[in-house]
């Protein structure tokens, strides 16, 4: 546990992140691999109307993993601050915690959206032939939901303690699990559009359990009760809090596809739907890297701020920002150069027209500057100011896309949606900008009275 710490405390910080986000970033990018392939094998091996249905469930399963970003990141984010503080009687509190909240979370969303799946995926847009395809994707995906929550935040935790490899090969086990599965539960099970969804609550389930088996071997640096289910006010309060933003991200997000799915329904035809679908899971997949670098700014900025280098914490963050950039632009490129590639992959023998190829560049120009938003999301819970995460995502997601999304399609039809986007991520980067600035002055302040 010391060597670890001292080398998040003391050794040269370009090397501290390089040895922490790389791992991070392989991992992530794995992940989002996955999703990316999700659809492929669904597309390629069930169809494309399943593929869009499945594009129309996507954002409801996300609220899943909403909670596990909650409980992860609110207790990855604790663990280092307490660790960088040395505070061994609030770290033992963290795994009853994280097990019970799973569990409760998982309990609260997954049983009322079994029960009113079909009109949850109504709202999303779903019509017709769609809505019995999603809804069978949908409520598999909610009987596995516990895993999905559990099996995140105990890697969290692993990630919290800047272990970033061995948190890395258990995520690329678990995804390889998912990947060999699903051709498995589709075709030799006949599993259609639910075997995809079957074969991911497999590989979560297996995750979990790698997550616990690695702490009951008493391989962590901090004393766990692993097996434990007894709650704590005050750490149960710090996941929560720290956590809030993640989750209040996600959720927003799922309400912005909402929105977005509907206009597309309304204003659009079911090829529309299912270009938005390619260029969503695109996006998301050129985002992953991003996601990966800031899980390993998380322990660094949280271990050394909670040991009170506060300038160092912040020096970790602008060494994200820079590098996020660095690894976003080569896919960036790819992506505005080669649309037409990536599209035949992911569906052949339905080809892109101008318009299409014209809107999935502008939806995608922004890239190369989101690493502002992104790493700001995970730095502000990690120093402790989490509140300033979360007015990041209430004013992007509730201030910004709830109208843009509501006002833009009715008056400038579906392509409004994909330059509406790119105006709206530029304006909040000039904010997260402002909020980052705002921090640093205010924090050489303090230091300078102390």
């Amino acid at each position: 546990m010391d060597n670890r710490k001292e080398f998040i405390l003391s050794m040269n910080l370009r090397k501290v992140m390089w040895q922490t986000s790389w791992p991070a970033v392989a991992a992530i990018v794995l992940y989002g691999l996955n999703n990316f392939l999700d659809a492929l094998l669904v597309g390629r091996l069930v169809g494309p109307q399943a593929l869009a249905a499945v594009g129309l469930a996507y954002p409801l399963s996300q609220i899943v993993m909403g909670f596990g970003r909650l409980i992860g990141t609110g207790a990855s984010a604790a663990l280092s601050i307490w660790l960088g503080a040395n505070d061994s009687a609030k770290l033992k509190q963290l795994f009853g915690n994280l097990n019970l909240l799973s569990i409760i979370c998982a309990a609260l969303f997954a049983i009322p959206a079994y029960l009113f799946a079909e009109n949850l995926l109504a709202l999303m847009g779903a019509k017709g032939e769609l809505i019995p395809i999603a809804t069978r994707y949908f409520r598999v995906t909610l009987i596995g939901s516990v895993f999905w929550i559990h099996g995140f935040s105990v890697n969290m935790l692993i990630r919290g303690e800047g272990k970033m490899k061995t948190a890395a090969w258990m995520i690329g086990a678990g995804l390889l699990i998912d990947i060999a599965l699903k051709p498995i539960f589709i075709v030799v099970f006949h599993g259609g559009v639910a075997g995809a969804a079957w074969a991911t609550n497999t590989a979560m389930f297996i995750y979990s359990a790698m997550g616990l088996i690695y702490f009951a071997r008493n391989k962590s640096m901090f004393k766990n009760q692993w097996y434990s289910l007894k709650p704590s006010r005050l750490a149960a309060k710090k996941i929560i809090t720290l956590g809030f933003p993640e989750m209040l991200f996600s959720v927003m997000s799922v309400i912005q596809s909402i929105l977005i799915l509907q206009a597309i329904s309304r204003y659009g035809t079911q090829q529309d739907l299912l270009f938005y679908t390619i260029v969503n899971r695109f996006y998301l997949l050129l985002l992953t890297p991003l996601f990966g670098l800031m899980r390993g700014l998380q322990p660094v900025a949280g271990i050394n701020f909670g040991a009170g280098k506060t300038e160092r914490a912040q020096k970790s963050l602008f060494i994200a920002i820079a590098a996020g950039i660095i690894i976003v632009l080569p896919f960036w490129i790819i992506a505005l150069f080669f649309p037409d590639i990536l599209w035949s992959f992911m569906v052949p023998n339905v080809h892109l027209s101008v318009v299409n190829v014209q809107n999935l560049r502008i939806y995608l120009s922004i890239l190369p500057f989101l690493p502002v938003i992104v790493m700001a999301l995970a730095y502000f819970p990690a120093i402790n100011q989490a509140k300033k995460a979360s007015k990041l995502a209430i004013l992007r997601q509730l201030f910004f896309y709830l109208p843009a999304t509501l006002i833009l399609p009715v008056f400038f039809g579906i392509n409004s949606i994909f330059w509406g986007s790119a105006c709206i991520e530029l304006l909040v980067i000039l904010i997260t900008l402002g909020m980052l600035r705002a921090s640093s002055i205010k924090d050489r302040s303090v230091l300078s009275l102390n």
